[in-house]
């Protein structure tokens, strides 16, 4: 349908540029009345949705509005008999609106097929056998079968299988994420190598795919200060301008007392109520920022809206939670201290092949840094203390300090981390820690270039672990042990300093502090409700890097929504004062008011869609 319209639209338009030629052929005619005729039926022809909202505004009492400004131009034209200026000025009118609405249409559609990827259908298990039903009829719990170059149809975690799993759709990552029993799966995600079963965590309705839709498209009523600003504008600029036209036209004549001079002030009149038109303004702002936050869907940040751009573009203090925003928040191990006469990777093998049962994510560090580890034949576990196994034979122990005293081995009132014994004799410690994030050190170095003044850190973790983290990463300021109350009073007293400042965190126990940042910033908050209420940004793929890409987004967008109101509004001052003075009272001057117009308002909108075209070169 919307095709259609498209194209029946355009054969208007082409059928009406081609009464105009024909209009100003038959002007060479020896009929006099046969010019006007044909620019009388091209202005019906091409204007009579734009007349006949006008004739609406005016039964409804709203006047003041661009149909009206155009309709009175045309007709104004023909009243003085201008019938070819009359009839152009309508039909470049339409064409400009042609153009807008398809600029428009192409932005959205360009976002929706950058977010609209959950598939209609998925297979699942019914009675053992999988079936294949709508996505919308599947239900919390049911199984799911995921074959490679399936998409995931709705929210679900793997519960059998191992494959890599494709998530560029949603999060803009080019790596692929090994999919194992527990990881979750949003819907969207491609299956690549290997097979999976999983179980449905939330309908259709309620997946992050539909969700994270839901917010790009209410984004974009969330407006910014440009957008706002051209809103009020508007309101205001159109009733003093067609004020300003009925003086042109008729206070020169009234003063002078001239009723000659009539015609020729009306036509400067005419000339600038076109010029006078705020459609370049009202389409090409808000689509700068619609651009943009399609730019950034396509590198998976999610902009909340506009007012967002206007605050990321000038942060100065960038605030960082710890675990899980600078560092992976998971446990891997970092040291391996084994005493004298052990080896490293015997130590390791004891260690993991002790721990391998045990759920503790210690236990799960250890055992992926030796696959192979033997099985035990025996295992108890000692609550708050560590594990106790039969490996090889002996008896071997993996723990804290209290279980080595208690099974009398001696371990070096200086040595911290996990210990290990064999048969009560100390061999070693494994030293675990919270891993950085492998883009941290880049992205935070691409803050500082892009102008962000400083890197604060606040977080719950010992101090110790806090002060490594922010040594290796170039922290500036850094605040440890800070209960969640805390952190929300150390961001009040950095927001005190008064330079705008983000924060960014994992947007679940952060919600309090992301809500009260100048940004809140949250990272890989895609099935989180909390992180979306709660944070100006989401960025879905969870990785730092896209942080330095959303403000370079953010000023490149301001930077396109202001050029399109300074040359908007300074080719229509302009030409608007040219009209009033009599300089375009020329022939072909309402050409140039008819540029003044719709050209700019085509320059304006080609200059906002520079935003999407920028996400599809990435």
């Amino acid at each position: 349908m919307k095709r259609k319209t498209v194209d029946a639209t355009l054969l208007r338009l082409l059928v009406g540029a081609g009464l105009l030629v024909f209009g100003f052929a038959a002007g060479l005619a020896p009929l006099p009345w046969l010019s006007p005729v044909i620019f009388a039926l091209g202005l019906l022809l091409t204007g009579y949705d734009v007349l006949w909202n006008a004739l609406r505004g005016i039964l409804r009492g709203q006047l003041l509005d661009e149909t009206f400004l155009m309709s009175v131009a045309a007709i104004g034209a023909f009243c003085i008999g201008e019938y070819a200026e009359g009839m152009a000025v309508m039909l470049f009118y339409q064409v400009g609106e042609y153009f807008q609405a398809r600029a428009v249409r192409r932005s959205r559609a360009a976002i929706r097929s950058l977010m609209d990827i959950a598939p209609d259908c998925g297979f699942v298990l019914r009675d053992g056998k999988p079936v294949e039903i709508p996505a919308d009829q599947i239900a919390v719990g049911d199984t799911l079968l995921l074959r490679p170059g399936d998409r995931v149809p709705v929210d679900c975690t793997v519960k059998e299988g191992s494959a890599t799993v494709n998530t560029a759709a949603l999060t803009g990552e080019s790596l692929p994420l090994d999919a194992l029993p527990g990881t979750p799966l949003l819907a969207g995600f491609v299956i690549g190598d290997g097979t999976l079963w999983a179980t449905a965590d939330k309908p259709a309705s309620a997946s992050s795919a539909v969700r994270i839709l839901e917010l790009v498209q209410e984004a974009t009523d969330r407006k910014s200060k440009q957008e706002s600003f051209i809103t009020s504008f508007a309101r205001v600029y159109t009733p003093i301008v067609v004020g300003l036209a009925v003086c042109v036209a008729f206070l020169p004549p009234l003063v002078l007392w001239d009723a000659s001079l009539l015609t020729d002030w009306i036509r400067r009149a005419l000339m600038f109520l076109v010029v006078s038109c705020p459609c370049a303004l009202v389409i090409s702002v808000p689509l700068a920022f619609f651009g943009g936050i399609g730019a950034g869907a396509a590198r998976g940040i999610l902009f909340k809206g506009g007012y967002s751009f206007d605050r990321l573009s000038k942060a100065k203090v960038a605030v960082f939670d710890k675990t899980g925003t600078l560092t992976t928040g998971c446990l891997a191990v970092t040291e391996v201290l084994p005493r004298e006469g052990t080896d490293r990777e015997t130590l390791l093998r004891l260690a993991a092949g002790a721990e391998q049962f045990s759920t503790h994510p210690g236990a799960r560090a250890i055992c992926r840094e030796m696959p192979d580890a033997p099985q035990p034949t025996q295992v108890k576990e000692v609550a708050g203390k560590g594990v106790v196994s039969r490996l090889d034979g002996c008896e071997v122990a993996v723990g804290n300090r209290r279980l080595m005293q208690e099974l009398g081995a001696a371990v070096p009132p200086d040595a911290d981390g996990i210990f290990v014994s064999r048969d009560g004799i100390y061999l070693g410690a494994i030293v675990l820690g919270d891993t950085l994030r492998p883009e941290a050190p880049a992205s935070l170095a691409e803050l500082k270039r892009l102008g962000v003044e400083k890197a604060v850190m606040l977080t719950g973790d010992r101090a110790s672990a806090a002060e490594e983290v922010a040594r290796a990463l170039g922290i500036d300021e850094m605040e440890a042990e800070l209960l969640p109350r805390d952190k929300y009073d150390s961001l009040e007293r950095i927001l005190a300093e008064g330079k705008p400042t983000l924060y960014v965190g994992d947007g679940i126990n952060d919600a309090p502090v992301l809500a009260r940042a100048d940004v809140g910033v949250a990272m890989g908050g895609i099935g989180s409700d909390s992180a979306i209420e709660a944070a100006d940004l989401v960025l879905m793929a969870d990785s730092l890097s896209r942080l330095p890409t959303a403000i370079r987004i953010a000023r490149k967008t301001l930077s396109i929504s202001r050029i399109n109101i300074i040359l908007a509004l300074g080719v229509k001052t302009l030409v608007m004062a040219l009209s009033a003075l009599g300089l375009l009272n020329f022939a072909g001057g309402m050409w140039v008011a008819v540029f003044a117009d719709v050209g700019v308002a085509l320059l304006a909108v080609l200059n906002s869609l520079r935003t999407l075209r920028s996400a599809r070169r990435d």
